[in-house]
């Protein structure tokens, strides 16, 4: 059976009325001025304050953004009750504005549906289980023992090693590698270029060379996580990795082996995390920060960009080290006092 055109981000977009929308949100639906609130305000899409057009759904969520309200186009607006009054068209008033948002981007724009099969141009050793109703693309390698849940997709050009299981619904975009036994959720979805269960860094020192530690754990994913581009997930060295249900990693996030992430915890780009560090539930870790090895990170903390983490958190809050940017001349003065400093302080001792 010859694959079809792989997934993408969503099928043609619903046409809808502002008025039910507002209904689907459980928000309120407040008429352009000068109408009466039954007459029809269609959407067929969504965009940008700036860019929106006359059949299409725009939102307001960051204050920053309010001097583009008084001039959009848009048919309708999402936004709090403290920027109505800058409104020139038809709004839906939420308490979240933003999360209203995505729940109507999500049925404007409703994923493409699967349509079940395999290509004849992809390797599948006959011992793995694939769901009738699964598809799986053009060029993807299945191993040995491997187990594929009802309506999953496998991208084009994915690996899958012996006795990997996906849940159902899970979705891994092109050209994904998962290791040997590594264990996917439901509804998980896994951006291309991500590695899950290569060898983590397991290395010890012989005799002035270095010895590879074999890697015997796997990973294990929960339900609903989604996995970013080029992100990279190391198998346990004897426990398996771990993260918890609804955890979501950006891109080029590098999660070392037998590292635990609680539930809902969501990890920003270019994030790095150190071996056998715990992280617990509903944290957020901004980019480029750092998270040393065998500590533990409690549940609900906040770690705010190119921080650099060395000791457990046992409290709930936020936490930072990164040095924001400056002007060049006022961060060259910075170190000169800096170096003042060192001085100052060997003289009063």
């Amino acid at each position: 059976m010859s694959a079809a055109s792989s997934q993408h981000s969503g099928a043609e977009p619903h046409m809808l009325s502002a008025q039910s929308l507002a209904e689907y949100l459980n928000a309120e639906f407040r008429p352009a001025p000068g109408h009466n609130k039954d007459d029809p305000v269609p959407i067929h899409s969504a965009a940008t304050l700036q860019a929106a057009q006359s059949d299409q759904l725009s939102f307001l969520a960051n204050p920053n953004y309010r001097e583009h309200l008084s001039t959009t186009q848009a048919a309708t607006v999402i936004l709090s009750e403290t920027m109505l009054a800058d409104c020139p068209t038809a709004a839906i008033v939420s308490d979240d504005p933003y999360l209203s948002w995505a729940k109507a981007l999500s049925l404007l724009h409703p994923p493409q549906p699967i349509a079940a099969g395999i290509s004849a141009q992809t390797s599948i050793d006959p011992s793995a289980t694939i769901d009738a109703n699964a598809r799986v693309e053009a060029m993807c390698h299945i191993a040995a023992g491997v187990n594929i849940g009802a309506d999953a997709y496998i991208g084009a050009g994915s690996i899958i090693e012996q006795h990997a299981s996906i849940g159902d619904g899970s979705r891994l975009v092109g050209k994904v590698y998962l290791g040997e036994n590594v264990k996917l959720g439901q509804r998980v979805i896994v951006h291309p270029g991500a590695v899950i269960g290569a060898d983590g860094f397991g290395l010890a020192m012989d005799q002035g060379r270095w010895r590879k530690i074999p890697q015997l754990g796997s990973v294990v994913i929960g339900n609903d996580c989604e996995i970013g581009a080029n992100t990279t997930i190391d198998r346990g060295a004897l426990d398996d990795t771990v993260l918890g249900n609804g955890v979501r990693l950006d891109n080029q996030v590098q999660i070392a082996h037998n590292v635990q992430i609680g539930d809902h915890t969501a990890i920003a780009g270019c994030v790095g995390v150190a071996g056998s560090t715990r992280i617990g539930r509903y944290c957020m870790i901004a980019g480029a920060s750092g998270i040393g090895g065998h500590l533990t990170i409690c549940d609900q903390v906040v770690i705010t960009a190119m921080s650099t983490v060395l000791h457990s958190i046992d409290e709930a809050g936020t936490y930072g080290s990164g040095i924001p940017a400056k002007p060049m001349r006022n961060w060259q003065r910075t170190l000169v006092r800096l170096g003042q400093l060192d001085r100052w302080m060997r003289r009063k001792k």
